[in-house]
């Protein structure tokens, strides 16, 4: 089946209490065993197990083809429990390009007990390679990046990894599985920050991570995820299955709209660059057309000037929110620069920008009307 027909019927499970279309809510953090002390369905206690999250775990796995998925309280909580399952003395490389919050870990976090992490140009094979050393573990990696949308090519990549023995990763929260399959391309473990796209509404927080084959490595993440606790409620369970259903749609509307409001913005004097996979000039075009079917919903614009002129410009702006995060309905814009502190690589004059559902022309009209006079 399709991706849109797999969103709306994997994870399906009947209710025979009331024979409710939408699951049920379970709410209880224990469950009652038989007669002969057994568990009827398999739960014990709802930080080790609960029929929304199986049923949440089991759409992830679907859709990204995965074997296992885990879900937790955050995309940051899926993160740290990745690098858990790796032993002091292991290497890391990352993307010079990422969310901030990952190097943020590794440094402020596993350093301490001796994970070591190097920062890579991953849009060049030849600096990955040139980068693994013996004790190198894993290639992170994140395509679309966050915030410059380098596109790396995750087949080329994954078959390196391969080559040399180590784990790859991918956090395709920014493609979701609707654009791109990470797993299908190579990659080992897929994560999510399943507040952003596939929660859909920004009013849930969640994160995933799904894996290519059950193993050790898989094996040590879920015995992470029971004994640790990081786990979401059964309600933003619910919540993120519920957002899943309608996911196809809202991210190829989004990515149609995000796809008018680049080419506009990058035919504007006032604009300086324009960052999208999905224009011609963009340095990963090729690579993005080959594993996502579309550019995406996000972009990045560089303003001329700096961070005074950026920053001018979003206070003129009237559709879009000037917020954190992304992947909801509306069309939200950003100043990473300023959220991600004084040693951010970020250009000053750069404006992360997450395009909703309202009408691409009512966007680029409320667009036009900031930059004039900039």
């Amino acid at each position: 089946m399709k991706p849109e027909t797999l969103a709306l019927h994997s994870g399906q499970f009947e209710d025979k209490n009331a024979a409710a279309v939408v699951a049920p809510l379970y709410l209880s953090t224990t469950f009652e065993r038989d007669e002969n002390y057994e568990l009827p369905n398999g739960y014990l206690y709802t930080r080790a197990g609960n029929p929304n999250r199986e049923q949440l775990e089991t759409i992830l796995a679907t859709l990204e083809n995965g074997s296992e998925a885990m879900a937790f309280s955050s995309g940051q909580a899926a993160a740290m429990t990745f690098f858990q399952c790796l032993k002091p003395g292991d290497h890391v490389l990352v993307p010079d390009d990422a969310y901030y919050g990952t190097p943020s870990l590794l440094q402020d976090f596993f350093t301490s007990w001796g994970l070591t992490f190097s920062k890579v140009d991953t849009t060049k094979i030849a600096e990955i390679e040139n980068a693994i050393r013996p004790e190198t573990r894993v290639v992170w990696l994140e395509t679309p990046s966050n915030p410059q949308l380098k596109v790396s090519d995750l087949q080329e990549i994954a078959q390196l990894a391969k080559a040399h023995n180590l784990i790859s990763v991918c956090d395709n929260t920014w493609a979701t599985p609707m654009l791109q399959n990470p797993l299908n391309l190579g990659c080992d473990v897929v994560m999510h920050s399943t507040t952003k796209y596939l929660g859909g509404h920004s009013d849930v927080l969640g994160g995933a991570l799904i894996f290519k084959k059950k193993g050790e490595l898989s094996d040590r993440a879920r015995q992470l995820q029971t004994l640790g606790g990081a786990v979401p409620s059964p309600f933003d369970c619910w919540l993120v299955v519920r957002g899943i259903k309608t996911l196809a749609v809202r991210v190829r509307q989004q990515s149609a709209n995000a796809q008018q409001v680049a080419e506009f913005l990058e035919s504007q004097e006032a604009v300086e660059k324009v960052h999208y996979p999905g224009l011609v000039s963009h340095a990963g075009f090729h690579t993005s057309q080959r594993q996502m079917s579309s550019g995406g919903a996000m972009l990045s614009v560089q303003v001329k000037g700096g961070a005074d002129e950026a920053l001018v410009f979003i206070k003129k702006l009237n559709l879009f929110t000037p917020a954190t995060s992304l992947g909801g309905v509306e069309s939200l814009i950003e100043h990473r620069a300023s959220v991600e502190g004084p040693d951010t690589l970020t250009p000053k004059n750069l404006l992360r920008i997450s395009v909703g559902l309202e009408h691409a022309e009512d966007l680029i009209n409320d667009l036009r009307q900031a930059l004039a006079g900039l």
